[in-house]
């Protein structure tokens, strides 16, 4: 059997291709982070919640449906954006846009999610210094993403298009450069810890046909999951407001 061939693309281009296929292949990387994360998340009642890099507005359903008093989603993808509208809630919930200039006035957001995201942006300083400016202080944001380890092992984000390997153009950071830019914008991190797969993802492996993948991948950090406080902006970005 010859080997796909792997195509790199743009982050616009890779998430207007894979959209319409995101939400009907079961992906073991997003059950792992949701099984870990939703514990960790407070209660959403009254509270106002931005998702960054929605996608297919996967968490922005769900946050939606725990209550939130106000959520909007936000993403640089048409394709993504159009196939979130079709989900239950969705409707004057979503905005196209990337997280370098935010749409929004300051301090509006009392928690934020960035799932699978981070390496995406080229500049992640910029990203963490508009979220701090449109979130509240002492608010919560949440991030997560492919593990720099798990990148350095062959991982990559991205999907099969026929018989192609679709690699979407990602810039991987350690959690000490994920750290000292949301420190820069104005967060501390209160929690940054890999994710490891486990039992609960074997089925997927299983209807994948690649159960006698699934030991020796266990043994990778798959995730990065941190959790961060905003704070009082550096004095810098003050006197930028």
């Amino acid at each position: 059997m010859s080997e796909i061939a792997a195509v790199l693309v743009s982050v616009t281009q890779g998430y207007d291709l894979w959209a319409a296929t995101y939400d009907h292949n079961p992906n073991p990387l997003l059950h792992l982070e949701e099984r870990k994360l939703s514990p960790l998340l407070p209660s959403l009642e009254n509270n106002r919640v931005l998702d960054l890099a929605c996608g297919t507005g996967r968490w922005l359903e769900k946050i939606l449906a725990q209550g939130a008093k106000q959520a909007v989603g936000i993403d640089c993808s048409v394709a993504m954006i159009r196939e979130a509208r079709k989900k239950t809630l969705m409707a004057g919930n979503l905005v196209r846009a990337n997280g370098m200039s935010l749409p929004f006035g300051r301090a509006i957001f009392d928690l934020a999610i960035c799932s699978f995201a981070l390496g995406h942006f080229k500049d992640l300083t910029t990203v963490a210094r508009e979220l701090a400016r449109v979130m509240k202080p002492g608010s919560r944001m949440f991030v997560t993403d492919l593990h720099p380890e798990a990148y350095a092992r062959g991982w990559r984000t991205g999907f099969r298009n026929g018989r192609s390997a679709i690699h979407v153009e990602t810039l991987p950071r350690t959690s000490e450069a994920i750290i000292t830019s949301f420190h820069a914008g104005g967060f501390e991190c209160l929690t940054c810890i890999p994710l490891c797969l486990g039992t609960a993802e074997k089925p997927i492996f299983e209807r994948a046909g690649k159960q006698d993948e699934f030991e020796t991948a266990c043994r990778v950090p798959a995730v990065l999951l941190c959790q961060f406080r905003r704070v009082e902006p550096p004095a810098a970005i003050q006197r930028g407001r």
